[in-house]
């Protein structure tokens, strides 16, 4: 499914029974960012219902443990037919720098041609800076902050990537 990833993990589909497994890992993987407020935040962003309406659009790694390693949660647009969106991604920190998360974001570009997608979008928060940079570095386009863009104080940053045009980024 995933070609390219860091020894000892193995890739899969997302499947319901790991909408609570993901959650448990937000907050450490987060470090706390935003406090409080940011992992409600966090946890209100995956509902059950993205574990269990899109996954054959989402993609979990497991450490050959079975632990989680990364998740990426997308689908494709239903409203614009060239276009496909990632709406959260994770990457175990202690795996931060190996691949695992372009492997996710590579395996997620690979569906959304196959489906004819020319376009994938996503969203951080202007305080996730290192995430802003990862996906300077895979090639999106950065928007300037819009405030309240997911309501009153929730600003975003949103990107863009052109994958007919996507570069060929070196390893980390």
């Amino acid at each position: 499914m995933i070609n390219d990833l860091p020894i000892g993990l193995s890739a899969r589909h997302l499947a319901p029974e790991d909408h609570l497994r993901v959650l448990g890992v937000l907050d450490t993987w987060w470090g706390g960012l935003k406090g409080t407020v940011g992992a409600t935040e966090r946890a209100l962003l995956l509902p059950r219902l993205y574990f269990q309406h899109f996954t054959t659009t989402s993609f979990l790694l497991e450490h050959d443990d079975g632990e989680i390693a990364a998740f990426l949660v997308g689908f494709l647009s239903q409203s614009e037919p060239d276009t496909a969106y990632v709406h959260f991604i994770g990457v175990d920190p202690t795996l931060h720098g190996q691949g695992a998360g372009r492997a996710l974001y590579r395996a997620f570009f690979e569906l959304a041609r196959s489906h004819g997608r020319r376009y994938v979008h996503c969203i951080t928060s202007p305080e996730n800076t290192a995430s802003q940079a990862f996906h300077a570095r895979l090639g999106f386009t950065p928007s300037t902050v819009k405030p309240d863009y997911d309501g009153p104080g929730l600003d975003r940053v949103a990107f863009v990537i052109d994958l007919t045009e996507e570069p060929v980024t070196p390893q980390q």
